[in-house]
């Protein structure tokens, strides 16, 4: 049954934030190698790094009505995440759904299919990973839902999960773990930066990450 979810729990704003300055790489070691979205999930400019709580939209193939639907229900600092119900390409999303979006404070727009008005979205610095590039148009014809559980590129996503998003690619967190996560990646920052600094003094990573007792357990020998 078609339905729109109004009333979504979402992660607490300064968790968000700092899983958004901790980035999709760290993230996702933080949280044990879990998360990602698949790696076709490309952004269509380079240097945004952004979270926010998903609005979810589970939209048919070639129709974006459901969009309409979604951006009614967003609140500052969220993002939409639409997953189509079969494979499809087309693009639904252009610059006049990004302004009525960034209107309404979204932080930008993840979607396993196409967008398009791409010159016009990097101008107007609306952030979106999608599927694909593709100037094909969709229709209003059929319903979907929003803020129901998706899977999105191959990530269970429920609705105010928290999605982390850059360069690198798009990762979630389940919103009750934000907390947990957030201080694991922060951990993980700190010890990286501790390496950085010996890797840069010029120390051999060999010897950073303790690696040669294991190579000498199977055998590399030196000659």
């Amino acid at each position: 049954m078609a339905k729109v979810i109004t009333q979504i729990e979402r992660a607490d704003a300064a968790l968000i934030d700092g899983l958004a300055a901790a980035g999709v790489a760290t993230v996702h070691e933080a949280q044990g190698r879990i998360g990602l979205l698949a790696s076709r999930m490309r952004p269509i400019y380079a240097g945004a790094r952004i979270a926010g709580s998903a609005v979810t939209i589970s939209a048919p193939p070639g129709d974006n009505w459901m969009i309409h639907v979604a951006i009614e229900q967003l609140h500052a600092g969220d993002i939409l995440v639409l997953a189509p119900t079969s494979p499809c390409e087309d693009g639904f999303f252009g610059d006049l759904l990004a302004t009525a979006a960034m209107a309404r404070g979204c932080r930008g727009l993840v979607i396993d299919a196409g967008v398009r008005d791409v010159r016009d979205l990097t101008q107007m610095a609306f952030p979106v990973w999608s599927r694909a590039v593709f100037a094909q148009g969709t229709v209003k014809a059929t319903l979907g839902s929003v803020n129901v559980p998706i899977v999105c590129a191959g990530a269970a996503i429920d609705p105010g999960d928290v999605i982390i998003a850059d360069d690198d690619g798009v990762c979630v967190v389940k919103r009750v773990d934000a907390a947990g996560i957030l201080q694991k990646a922060q951990e993980r920052e700190a010890v990286e930066e501790a390496k950085r600094k010996r890797l840069a003094a010029g120390e051999h990573s060999l010897d950073i990450f303790d690696l040669r007792t294991r190579l000498a357990e199977l055998g590399l020998r030196y000659e």
